[in-house]
Parts: structure tokens; sequence; C-alpha cells
């Protein structure tokens, strides 16, 4: 008897132009499709919810979503990767594994025939030329499962080819970093809802990069404090303290969000200035008066001389800190510059 089960894919869905054509091309071809979405704790800060954006791309598609957290075990893969990072300390060979390997548990339990993804060969040098898509193929245990229909005419046949799940014809043969041909294929399908490419990790931001480098050293690397690196200017006292300072209004609010239990926070009393947000296990009197003196640095004070400093119960009249003073402590790539005070943005 020939079974009537409608054949079942599942596919990596970022919401960018690739994975929405990727989405499409397999959709057109009668297969029902899962879009998988994984929410990453590295996208740039302010970037408003995507969620209603992301179903209704799928929906065009022909495709039902399923968005879901990446998980606490992804830390791991950033803070110690099996595989070469491409850019700052994102470890995209190991993220593009880690995903699919969800990617595949989740098609044995729904019975999926196929994962697919919007890859194109030589888009990104070092996470998807030819030795890197095989490498993902095996590590994630999908061999032979894998399909890249953006570019699958230039690989090897998949399983799903090979039995007439997917018609090959219908796959293209898309390489290299030129988008001409996936906008123009977009204007085909009528699609016109897609965002244009942006560094949308901050894992691949040198800065940001420098900051996880220091919280996986210092045994800091959670959730948490993975929202607090996206905020501010940071520090690296001498005891280990880390101190944050806001540099403008909309930080500073989000550094008062951000706030936990032991944290000292550190606001200017007589003029404008940031909040400074110090996290300190020992709790030490030193690490409070250094943090209410970088307080002082970047408040709007006019002319020379202490500045009242409130952190927390206590006050401080306190001397700025010398800049000769602070750059030892900062945790940044550059060298170090004259920065400004709270009310010039930067």
């Amino acid at each position: 008897m020939i079974s009537s089960r409608r054949s079942k894919a599942i596919g990596l869905f970022s919401g960018g132009l690739d994975s929405i054509l990727a989405t499409k091309l397999v959709t057109e071809q009668g297969i029902e499709v899962v879009a998988l979405h994984f929410r990453v704790p590295f996208a740039p800060p302010g970037r408003p919810s995507a969620e209603e954006r992301l179903r209704r791309l799928a929906e065009m598609t022909g495709a039902s979503l399923l968005s879901v957290d990446v998980g606490a075990d992804y830390l791991t893969i950033v803070s110690a990767p099996r595989y070469e990072c491409a850019r700052g300390r994102a470890p995209c060979v190991d993220c593009l594994v880690h995903m699919l390997t969800k990617a595949k548990e989740l098609a044995r339990e729904i019975r999926a025939d196929f994962v697919f993804t919007g890859e194109v060969a030589g888009q990104r040098a070092r996470s998807q030329n030819k030795r890197s898509l095989k490498l993902i193929e095996k590590a994630s245990g999908l061999g032979g499962r894998l399909v890249r229909p953006l570019s699958a005419k230039l690989l090897e046949p998949t399983i799903p080819e090979l039995t007439g799940l997917l018609r090959r014809e219908r796959l293209l043969d898309i390489k290299g970093r030129g988008r001409r041909r996936q906008i123009r294929l977009a204007h085909e399908f009528g699609i016109m809802d897609y965002s244009p490419p942006t560094g949308g990790c901050l894992l691949t931001d040198k800065s940001f990069a420098v900051r996880v480098g220091d919280a996986v050293e210092h045994e800091e690397f959670v959730p948490e404090v993975i929202e607090l690196l996206k905020v501010g200017r940071h520090f690296r006292l001498e005891s280990g303290a880390r101190v944050v300072v806001g540099r403008n209004e909309r930080e500073n609010a989000r550094l008062e969000g951000l706030l936990r239990e032991g944290d000292t926070v550190c606001r200017p009393l007589e003029t404008v200035g940031p909040v400074v947000l110090l996290r300190s296990p020992a709790r030490a009197s030193a690490d409070v008066e250094l943090a209410a003196r970088i307080c002082a640095r970047y408040s709007d004070r006019s002319g020379t001389g202490p500045v009242q400093v409130s952190c927390d119960d206590k006050e401080f009249r306190v001397e700025p800190i010398a800049d000769t003073e602070l750059g030892a402590w900062r945790i940044r790539t550059e060298p170090d510059q004259p920065e400004q005070n709270q009310g010039e943005e930067s």
C-alpha cells in the first residue's frame, strides 16, 4: 500500500532573505515545512521583538513557525568552541552544528524526512565553503538528509533528491556573496518584506567579543551577564569587581533594569551624570569608592574639584579618577583615547 503521508521537512529560519527563499523552494514542491527559529542571546540591544514578523514571513512561504530559545548549553560552544571562530568570538560552524543537531532531534520527533538551511556556498569564507558545509553535515549527524536548496546543484545530491521527495532540477546553484539572484527570485515569488543583510550577531563585534572573553575568564558567562555586556563602558578592577558606566539616558535606564541583589549603584548628586553599576563579590569599600570616582569622572561637572556621589545608602565627595588610572581597567580593544562625559552621546 502506498503511504498517503505528506512529506515533512524542518528548515532553519532566521527570517533573512536566504532562509525565506530556501523555505519557499521547499514548500513549492508540496513539502510540509516547520520553520524553526532559534532565539539567541546575542542580538543587538534595542531590537524590537520580531516574533509576529517571523510568523508572517513563515506563513508567506507556506510554512508554520516554531520559535524556541537556543538553550543554556549554547553558551558552552561560545565559551569553548570546537571549531575556529569566524570573526570576533562568533563560532559560526559550532553554532550551525548545534542548531542542526536540535533540528534533527525535532525531525525525529515529528517524523520529518529531512532538514534544510538557507546556506549559500561560498557566501561566508569560513563557515560556508564546501569543506565547512560537509563538516557541518557530518558533525550534526544529518548525513545525506541536510539540504541547501539555494546551492543544491553545486553540492552532492541528498537522499531527499535521490528518492524523489525533492526535484533537484527545481533547486538552485547560487554561490558567493552577491545577492542579485536572491533579490530577483524574491520579486518573482512576490516577496518584498525582507531585511537587508546586517551584522545581526554581537559576537562578531570586536569590543563585545573582548567583553565576552573577559566574562568567560572570570567565570561570569551566564545569561544575565550577557545582557549586561551589551550596555555601557566596562571596567575590571584589580579586585576582580566589574564596573559598568551608562553612556546616555537610555543606557542608564537599561542598567537600572539589569540590577541584581548585591549590586551597588552610584549616581552624581549635584550634576547630570551616569548610572554606574558595581558588581563586586566581596562588596569591598575600596571598590565602592573607586566606582564613585569613576562616576565622578563621567559626570557633567563644571571645572575641577570633587564631586558629590551617592552609592546606594552612602555618599562620597570624591575626586574624579584620572584617565591614566582608568585606562588600565578598561575592557576594550581600541587604544585609550580621551572619552566623553555623560552629556555627549558616544
